[in-house]
Protein backbone atom coordinates (compact mmCIF):
# COMPACT_ATOMS: atom_id res chain seq x y z
CA UNK A 1 0.00 0.00 0.00
CA UNK A 2 2.89 2.46 0.77
CA UNK A 3 4.04 1.55 -2.72
CA UNK A 4 0.84 2.49 -4.12
CA UNK A 5 0.98 6.07 -1.74
CA UNK A 6 4.33 6.75 -2.55
CA UNK A 7 3.79 6.28 -6.83
CA UNK A 8 0.26 8.28 -6.62
CA UNK A 9 2.58 11.52 -4.61
CA UNK A 10 5.06 11.09 -7.50
CA UNK A 11 2.54 11.26 -10.23
CA UNK A 12 0.45 14.55 -8.62
CA UNK A 13 3.83 16.32 -7.36
CA UNK A 14 4.40 16.63 -11.36
CA UNK A 15 1.23 18.87 -11.55
CA UNK A 16 3.37 21.11 -9.44
CA UNK A 17 5.92 22.03 -11.66
CA UNK A 18 3.14 22.07 -14.62
CA UNK A 19 2.70 25.91 -14.16
CA UNK A 20 1.14 27.19 -17.94
CA UNK A 21 3.42 29.77 -19.78
CA UNK A 22 6.24 27.48 -20.45
CA UNK A 23 7.10 26.81 -23.83
CA UNK A 24 7.31 23.32 -22.82
CA UNK A 25 5.36 22.21 -26.41
CA UNK A 26 2.59 21.44 -24.51
CA UNK A 27 3.13 17.91 -23.11
CA UNK A 28 3.32 19.56 -19.39
CA UNK A 29 -0.28 20.64 -19.88
CA UNK A 30 -1.45 17.51 -21.39
CA UNK A 31 0.39 15.93 -18.57
CA UNK A 32 -1.08 18.08 -15.56
CA UNK A 33 -4.76 18.17 -17.41
CA UNK A 34 -6.75 15.31 -16.02
CA UNK A 35 -5.35 15.40 -12.40
CA UNK A 36 -6.77 19.28 -12.32
CA UNK A 37 -10.35 18.08 -12.47
CA UNK A 38 -11.86 15.45 -9.72
CA UNK A 39 -13.79 14.15 -12.68
CA UNK A 40 -11.41 13.01 -15.14
CA UNK A 41 -9.07 11.63 -11.69
CA UNK A 42 -12.07 9.24 -10.89
CA UNK A 43 -12.83 8.03 -14.03
CA UNK A 44 -9.77 7.14 -15.02
CA UNK A 45 -9.16 5.48 -11.84
CA UNK A 46 -12.31 3.62 -12.26
CA UNK A 47 -10.78 1.89 -15.57
CA UNK A 48 -8.12 0.48 -13.64
CA UNK A 49 -10.34 -0.20 -10.79
CA UNK A 50 -12.92 -2.27 -12.82
CA UNK A 51 -9.55 -3.54 -15.15
CA UNK A 52 -8.14 -5.65 -12.36
CA UNK A 53 -10.92 -7.60 -11.83
CA UNK A 54 -11.15 -8.85 -14.96
CA UNK A 55 -9.89 -12.09 -16.43
CA UNK A 56 -7.40 -12.29 -19.19
CA UNK A 57 -7.53 -9.78 -22.15
CA UNK A 58 -10.45 -8.18 -20.36
CA UNK A 59 -7.59 -6.32 -18.48
CA UNK A 60 -6.19 -4.83 -21.36
CA UNK A 61 -9.16 -3.83 -23.46
CA UNK A 62 -10.54 -1.20 -21.03
CA UNK A 63 -7.59 0.93 -20.64
CA UNK A 64 -6.70 0.25 -24.47
CA UNK A 65 -10.21 1.16 -25.33
CA UNK A 66 -10.45 3.97 -23.26
CA UNK A 67 -7.32 5.16 -24.48
CA UNK A 68 -8.09 5.08 -27.91
CA UNK A 69 -12.28 7.05 -27.75
CA UNK A 70 -10.32 9.30 -25.37
CA UNK A 71 -7.27 10.38 -28.40
CA UNK A 72 -10.76 10.30 -30.56
CA UNK A 73 -12.73 12.65 -28.39
CA UNK A 74 -9.76 15.18 -28.08
CA UNK A 75 -9.50 15.46 -31.76
CA UNK A 76 -13.46 16.25 -32.46
CA UNK A 77 -12.83 18.78 -29.55
CA UNK A 78 -9.66 20.13 -30.95
CA UNK A 79 -10.87 20.22 -34.65
CA UNK A 80 -13.93 22.55 -33.33
CA UNK A 81 -16.39 19.70 -32.73
CA UNK A 82 -18.80 19.82 -30.40
CA UNK A 83 -20.23 16.87 -28.61
CA UNK A 84 -23.61 17.93 -26.85
CA UNK A 85 -24.03 18.49 -23.29
CA UNK A 86 -20.04 17.87 -22.65
CA UNK A 87 -20.28 18.67 -19.19
CA UNK A 88 -23.36 16.77 -18.48
CA UNK A 89 -21.51 13.59 -20.03
CA UNK A 90 -18.52 13.97 -18.21
CA UNK A 91 -20.62 13.89 -15.04
CA UNK A 92 -22.87 10.69 -16.39
CA UNK A 93 -19.46 8.89 -17.34
CA UNK A 94 -18.04 9.10 -13.46
CA UNK A 95 -21.88 7.87 -12.17
CA UNK A 96 -21.53 4.95 -14.74
CA UNK A 97 -18.27 3.96 -14.14
CA UNK A 98 -19.21 3.78 -10.44
CA UNK A 99 -22.27 1.69 -11.04
CA UNK A 100 -19.96 -0.21 -13.41
CA UNK A 101 -17.65 -0.96 -10.27
CA UNK A 102 -20.87 -1.97 -7.98
CA UNK A 103 -22.23 -4.58 -10.27
CA UNK A 104 -19.14 -5.60 -11.50
CA UNK A 105 -19.69 -9.10 -12.85
CA UNK A 106 -22.98 -8.80 -12.88
CA UNK A 107 -22.76 -6.45 -16.47
CA UNK A 108 -22.02 -8.12 -19.94
CA UNK A 109 -17.71 -6.87 -20.61
CA UNK A 110 -19.26 -5.83 -24.31
CA UNK A 111 -21.51 -3.50 -22.43
CA UNK A 112 -19.25 -1.93 -20.22
CA UNK A 113 -16.81 -1.38 -22.87
CA UNK A 114 -18.87 0.36 -24.75
CA UNK A 115 -19.81 2.52 -21.72
CA UNK A 116 -16.02 2.89 -21.33
CA UNK A 117 -15.53 3.88 -24.82
CA UNK A 118 -18.38 6.12 -24.80
CA UNK A 119 -17.28 8.19 -21.04
CA UNK A 120 -14.06 8.57 -22.82
CA UNK A 121 -15.26 10.27 -25.86
CA UNK A 122 -16.50 12.79 -23.72
CA UNK A 123 -13.37 13.22 -21.58
CA UNK A 124 -11.15 13.09 -24.90
CA UNK A 125 -13.54 15.80 -26.13
CA UNK A 126 -13.14 17.80 -23.26
CA UNK A 127 -9.47 17.31 -23.48
CA UNK A 128 -9.10 18.49 -27.28
CA UNK A 129 -11.72 21.59 -26.07
CA UNK A 130 -9.63 22.46 -23.43
CA UNK A 131 -6.21 22.76 -24.81
CA UNK A 132 -3.91 25.80 -24.83
CA UNK A 133 -3.91 27.63 -28.07
CA UNK A 134 0.10 28.10 -27.80
CA UNK A 135 0.96 24.46 -27.19
CA UNK A 136 1.44 21.63 -29.97
CA UNK A 137 -1.52 19.25 -30.42
CA UNK A 138 0.89 16.19 -30.48
CA UNK A 139 2.59 17.18 -27.63
CA UNK A 140 -0.66 18.16 -25.44
CA UNK A 141 -2.19 15.00 -26.51
CA UNK A 142 0.97 12.23 -25.55
CA UNK A 143 0.83 13.86 -22.29
CA UNK A 144 -2.54 13.61 -21.21
CA UNK A 145 -2.93 10.06 -22.89
CA UNK A 146 0.11 9.38 -20.53
CA UNK A 147 -1.37 10.65 -17.85
CA UNK A 148 -4.73 9.08 -18.29
CA UNK A 149 -2.58 5.75 -18.48
CA UNK A 150 -1.07 6.58 -15.33
CA UNK A 151 -4.28 7.09 -13.07
CA UNK A 152 -5.54 3.74 -14.95
CA UNK A 153 -2.44 2.00 -13.89
CA UNK A 154 -3.11 3.14 -10.71
CA UNK A 155 -6.41 2.09 -10.36
CA UNK A 156 -5.18 -1.19 -11.54
CA UNK A 157 -2.38 -1.39 -8.73
CA UNK A 158 -4.96 -0.55 -6.15
CA UNK A 159 -6.77 -3.42 -6.67
CA UNK A 160 -4.58 -5.44 -7.17
CA UNK A 161 -2.31 -4.66 -3.68
CA UNK A 162 -5.70 -5.83 -1.97
CA UNK A 163 -6.23 -8.73 -3.60
CA UNK A 164 -5.21 -11.17 -1.09
CA UNK A 165 -5.33 -9.38 1.87
CA UNK A 166 -8.73 -7.78 1.91
CA UNK A 167 -11.76 -8.42 0.06
CA UNK A 168 -10.72 -6.22 -3.43
CA UNK A 169 -14.96 -6.54 -4.60
CA UNK A 170 -16.43 -5.33 -1.53
CA UNK A 171 -13.62 -2.24 -1.81
CA UNK A 172 -14.14 -1.86 -5.18
CA UNK A 173 -17.78 -1.88 -5.23
CA UNK A 174 -17.47 0.87 -1.92
CA UNK A 175 -15.33 3.11 -4.13
CA UNK A 176 -17.84 2.53 -7.05
CA UNK A 177 -20.61 3.63 -4.42
CA UNK A 178 -18.60 6.37 -4.09
CA UNK A 179 -17.91 7.35 -7.64
CA UNK A 180 -21.72 7.43 -8.48
CA UNK A 181 -21.97 9.72 -5.77
CA UNK A 182 -19.51 11.62 -7.23
CA UNK A 183 -21.03 11.46 -10.56
CA UNK A 184 -24.44 11.95 -9.58
CA UNK A 185 -23.68 15.34 -7.52
CA UNK A 186 -21.24 16.80 -10.74
CA UNK A 187 -24.18 16.02 -12.84
CA UNK A 188 -26.44 18.06 -10.22
CA UNK A 189 -24.05 20.63 -10.07
CA UNK A 190 -23.37 20.70 -14.14
CA UNK A 191 -26.87 22.07 -14.90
Amino acid sequence: MRKVVAAMLMVLSATASAHSGHADGGLWHGLSHPFVGLDHILAMLAVGLWSAQQRDHLRWQAPAVFLLMLTAGAVIGWQGGALPWLEQGIASSVLLMGLLLIALSRIAPSVALVLFALSALWHGAAHGVEMPAAVSGLHYGIGFVLASAILHGLGFVLVRSLAGRSPAVLISRVLGGGLTVCGGTLLALSF
